[in-house]
């Protein structure tokens, strides 16, 4: 116990998106509910209002993906592979390796904890320098694994699959670093849900773009405004301002009962209390609609990992996957005519609702009981 008061944790993310966030704050506020003596400390490595290379890095990232998202595809693929992506890989570990330095200096953790790939380069290449020595965890919040996570300086692998298991031991990372945790989710979404259909009896369908309000939401909300049997629409976009006033301007106009959110902290609430949601497949709102039980229609999805997302998850029966926005309201349609097949959804959901964040804190202590950090260079 003497030494489960001592743990010293820093978690670090990078609020390219909220998934990534999301799933630091899921294993903080676990790891605070196990060990509430434990000093903890949650890092946004990109949360920056100044001009510097970690904010032009994070807002050339979203305007990529959001505009053009043929480029994004272009470069995922380039990147993706045993040897392709490791120059770019390379260059942005070592951008932002002095910013990690510092923070690691800072903080004097016994384990670092990552839940993206750019900060946690840039810790790896310091320790294969020998700057540093603690154990460092990936925690990757999609059901495929990208170059970008590769690295030998990785400690211990947190992984949502058990595929991810074998693309990680051929890309080269030896399989006892490997554990399936399931990916981390906040424990608002593990309260009962009473049925697969909204309280009220009410057919409800939730759209969402992803924090960042990415997507063709606006293009979806018009469709799915045309989809009989669809009682009320919510719709979350993030933190996406401009979207936000554009949807409540085409609100008045919509012949369903419509809500807009911005950025909520009540997406646990509404799921539970929704049909069906209409999403892009991000692996952190994709893991939360699963510990609901809430089924999934995907549709707008990102090049690269969201479109193995949207494939891994529609294999398993979870989601249906509308590979065209144009027939987005038809795969809708089939599916809210066919309680059934949602129900038989909702319950394959529930056999493979698994704790990520008690998983992952459970692992992690136990990797600080192999290993000591020593002291900084």
């Amino acid at each position: 116990m003497d030494d489960q008061k001592q743990e010293r944790i820093l978690i670090v993310s990078a609020s390219i998106g909220t998934g990534h966030t999301q799933a630091a704050r899921a294993i903080e506020e676990y790891w605070a509910e196990k060990n509430p003596q434990a000093h903890i400390t949650h890092v946004d490595f990109l949360d920056t209002d100044t001009f510097s290379f970690d904010n032009l890095l994070k807002e050339t990232y979203i305007k990529m993906i959001d505009v053009f998202p043929m480029l994004y595809d272009v470069i995922y693929r380039l990147s993706q592979g045993d040897r392709k992506g490791s120059a770019v890989q390379t260059a942005l570990a070592w951008m932002l390796k002095r910013r990690m330095l510092k923070l690691i200096k800072r903080e004097q953790p016994d384990v670092v904890i990552f839940t993206h790939p750019f900060p946690c380069g840039a810790a790896c290449i310091l320790k294969r320098q020998n700057l540093i020595d603690v154990p460092l965890v990936a925690v990757i919040t999609d059901f495929e694994v990208h170059q970008f996570w590769v690295y030998k300086q990785i400690d211990a692998y947190f992984v949502g699959h058990e595929r991810m298991v074998q693309e990680l031991c051929e890309a080269g990372i030896s399989a006892h670093k490997i554990t399936v945790t399931g990916i981390p989710v906040r424990r608002s979404f593990f309260a009962p849900r009473e049925t697969a259909y909204d309280t009220n009896g009410l057919v409800t369908v939730l759209i969402m773009g992803g924090g960042l309000g990415l997507g063709c939401l606006e293009t979806a909300l018009r469709r799915l405004d045309e989809v009989k049997g669809i009682d009320q629409l919510i719709v979350v976009t993030g933190r996406n301002s401009d979207l936000y006033e554009g949807l409540v301007a085409m609100q008045k106009h919509m012949h369903k009962p419509t809500t807009i959110y911005g950025y909520t902290l009540d997406i646990a609430k509404l799921m539970q209390d929704a049909t069906l949601l209409v999403t892009k497949p991000g692996g952190l709102t994709c893991m939360e609609a699963i510990t609901v039980g809430l089924p999934m229609v995907f549709f707008s999805a990102i090049p690269g990992q969201e479109e193995s997302n949207a494939a891994f998850l529609e294999k398993q029966g979870y989601a249906r996957w509308a590979r065209d926005i144009h027939n987005l309201e038809d795969v809708v349609t089939a599916l809210l005519n066919n309680p059934e097949r949602l129900h038989k959804m909702a319950e394959l959901e529930a056999q493979w609702k698994i704790d990520g964040a008690s998983n992952i804190v459970v692992a992690a202590q136990e990797l600080l009981t192999r290993e000591k950090p020593k002291e900084l260079k």
